[in-house]
This record gives C-alpha cells, structure tokens and sequence, in this order.
C-alpha cells in the first residue's frame, strides 16, 4: 500500500446520474477537500467532526464555480478505509464528476488504483480478505439470493465460520506443541478420543462449506440453459416469457427459429444464460438443418435443458431423438400447452425425465411449478445464503487445502504416526484457513485479489 498518500477517484458509475460521488482518503484529505469545496456556512473541512456534512460549492483553482456540492467527512480510523476520507457529491454528469475529480488531484490528490479504498480498509484491519472480496460480489449480484450471500459474507459470517474452525485447530496445535517441547513441564498428554473428535469436527464443517460454494456459484454465475424441442413446441414462446419481452420470433410456422437466440434471465432467483435453439427435425432447408446442428452441439454444452414437448399432440420422432440426446444431461421436460387438451403419452416422458412441468408459455400458467423444479434438480431447496459461504475460488482453494492437511492428520493417527506429523498436518490446515481470511498471506496474492476491483471501490 502507498504508505502516507492520500487517493481520490469517481465512485459512482461511470455514466449519467442524479449524483456522482468523488472519494478522498489519506492524511490529507481534509487539507485537499478545502482547496475545493467551500461551504455556504464558512466552516472549513479541517474542523468538521467525523460523519457530518457540509453544503456549499466545488471551485477550481482560479475560483470559478463548478458545481454545488455536499461534502461528507469520515474521520479515521472510524471509516470505511481507516482514514480520513472526505466524499463530494456533486451532480452526475460525467463531464462535472471528472472535472471535480481532475481538481482534486490538482489539489495534492493521487489517482486511486483498482479497488485501493477497500484496499486500505484490509491493511488497516477494517475488514478481512474474505470481506474484502465480497464487495465485488454485492456489485456483481445478479438476484436476491447472490447479494443475500455477498451481503453476510461481508457482515463476517464466514469468517466466523472459518474462526470457529481455526479456534478448535489452534487449541490443538498449542496441546500437541506444548506436549512434544516443553515435557519437563508435565503436560498432559492429548487424549486420543479428544484428538480424533476435534480433526472429525473440523473436517464435517470445511466439507460443509465446501459443498455451499457450488450452489453459491450458480447463483452469481449462472447456468448455460438450452431450450430444446421439436418444431412448434412452444420454445420461442418459453424464451419471452421467460425474458418478459418478445425475445423470439414466434409463429405458427415449423423453423422459424433457425439461428440460437441468447438472452439472461431470472428463474426462482437462479441465473440462466438461456439459448433458444432451432427445432429438431430432418430437413431440406440448407439454412434450417445448419440451425439443427448447431441445437445438437449446444446440448453438448449446456449444464441445463428445458426440453419443451407439445402437450396437446402425441410423441413424435423427433421427441424420441431429444430424449435420446438428454441422456445424462441436467434436463427438466417442459410439457407445453397445458391450456389445451392433453394427448401426448405422459408414461414416456415421466420414464425418461426425474423432473416434469406442466406449463402454457402462452399465459405463463405453471411457471411457478417450473422456478420449484429447477431447485429440486439442483439440490437448491435448502440453500441459505446468509449462513456466509465461500465465493471465490481462492477461498475454495484455501479450504480445500485446510481439508487435505486434516485427511492427513487423521491418517497419520490411524496409521499409528507420532504426534510430530500430526502437528505438522494441524499446522497446515491453520496456514490455509489463515491464509484464506488474510492474516497470513503474501502481497502476491492481496494483488490478485484486488486487481479484479474496479477503480472507486
């Protein structure tokens, strides 16, 4: 960290809006926020308690107006960097925000780095690594339940997890040290049961936050979802309703849809990145049987299928052949057109499917069936986002590690080993679980967690 400096930069969006906020943090951020801003009252920043505000006007240096503005002051170390930070909020042009900003930096500033504000709330014990990454998952929510599980992370929910875990660790390393160094001292011997109890303990809780980051991942990144079926089954017309716009073309000709339609949507809550794909059938058309074989290549591709069957007529061949196709991929059959009479044989699809719909894309009746059918298939019933679970890789990773070094430990143990590999292995799994909230990490690794950072944060 650039000891001393003090940092400014645009932390609002780049791009029109009511306001714009120009972030100031450092030893001097008083001294350069009076070179700017002058307030209506005449009271200077230099005397202005911490989490109050002050109205008035932003000045260039030959003392033209540019602005007005309210100017809001942290004082350190009760702010969110530790520092002195000072905030003017000005209207949101973009020309005004960057010509505020280009006065700052004239005034004695530096431009901040990718995420050096959260940066400096890390060194100076704010927050932890974890927390520190969660910030960009609050700003990259896509639904509820990935901003729910951003939002506890940053409140140190997983933190207290990996604490709780790291605390039963350290009592045992410091037993197991203490044994093996100090024996003139008369220490107990660690119990065995004791032992194997603390390292089980351990290993169900990492496991646990283990298979959280999974389901986790697919509400911040999605699923790659195809919509598949044969002609005239109700795709395209799936496509807008989930969308909530005419996304697809929809008519009542069979191969309309000849190219691969993409779009994002909301499900339950859950991402989809969903592809609306050409009908499966044989054809004649040059063009249409190009759009069949790239529909077949995306099935290869998808982590999800909504195969989409017309309820109101019977199987046909190019059903059999989707169904074919779906063996072992995550499918959920979509029987379409549930507002019609029902004849298609309901026995065949139950016996190629787990997961069964019954919906009319036309009115949007059962999509609430679909949303409790695509958490069933994902195991996702019982996710509870606020419980603070992992959400990166590099936590994974960390965990993963910690896991591995306890697995060890008890091996040791079952294989009659000494205490001295045993330690060795706790010492392991305490380094990674460490290394994971930031206490003991290099700067390589704090640089690549805060390159990712945009530039205000």
């Amino acid at each position: 960290m650039r000891e001393g400096t003090t940092i400014a930069a645009i932390s609002t969006a780049q791009a029109p809006g009511g306001i714009g906020v120009i972030r100031v943090s450092g030893p001097d951020a008083r001294k350069i926020a009076d070179r700017v801003f002058f307030a209506k009252s005449g009271k200077r920043a230099a005397d202005m308690k911490g989490y109050t505000a002050s109205f008035g006007k932003v000045c260039s240096r030959n003392g033209e107006k540019l602005d007005d503005a309210v100017l809001l002051l942290f004082a350190g170390p009760k702010s969110y960097t530790g520092e002195d930070v000072a905030e003017i909020s000005c209207h949101g042009g973009l020309y005004v925000t960057q010509r505020v900003l280009r006065e700052v930096l004239e005034a004695g500033a530096e431009p901040a780095g990718p995420g050096e504000f959260t940066r400096r709330a890390f060194f100076h014990g704010k927050i932890d690594l974890a927390q520190a990454e969660s910030v960009m998952g609050i700003i990259g929510a896509s639904g509820e339940q990935a901003f729910r599980a951003a939002e506890a992370v940053s409140d140190g929910r997983l933190s207290k997890r990996i604490g709780m875990v790291r605390e039963k660790l350290m009592g045992l390393a410091s037993h197991l040290s203490a044994w093996a160094d100090f024996p003139e001292e008369e220490v107990p011997e660690i119990e065995e049961e004791e032992l194997c109890s603390v390292l089980e303990t351990s290993k169900k809780e990492l496991c646990a936050l283990l298979s959280g980051f999974d389901s986790g991942k697919i509400f911040r990144e999605g699923l790659y979802t195809v919509i598949a079926g044969r002609p005239n089954a109700g795709k395209s017309t799936l496509m807008n309703l989930l969308a909530g716009c005419e996304r697809s073309i929809v008519t009542q000709y069979a191969g309309t849809t000849r190219d691969v339609v993409e779009e994002t949507v909301l499900l339950g809550g859950i991402p989809l990145r969903l592809a609306d794909t050409a009908g499966i059938r044989e054809t004649d058309d040059p063009v249409e049987s190009i759009g069949v074989t790239v529909t077949k290549e995306k099935l290869k591709m998808a982590q999800l299928v909504l195969a989409v069957f017309d309820g109101s007529q019977p199987l046909e061949e190019e059903d059999f052949q989707l169904m074919e196709l779906l063996h072992g991929v995550p499918s959920i059959a979509v029987v379409n057109k549930k507002d019609l009479e029902n004849v298609i044989q309901l026995q065949k699809i139950a016996a190629n499917f787990s997961h069964v719909v019954f919906l009319s894309a036309m009115t949007g009746s059962g999509l609430e069936n679909l949303e409790q059918e695509l958490k069933k298939l994902l195991r996702l019933e019982t996710f509870d986002p606020s419980a603070g679970i992992l959400c990166t890789e590099r936590q994974r990773h960390d965990v993963q590690q910690a896991l591995s070094a306890i697995e060890e430990a008890k091996t040791a143990l079952d294989g009659g080993l000494t205490f001295d590999a045993i330690t060795v292995c706790v010492e392991d799994a305490l380094s990674a679980l460490f290394s994971l909230t930031g206490e003991h990490v290099s700067e390589e690794i704090v640089d690549r967690v805060f390159e990712n950072f945009c530039v205000g944060k």
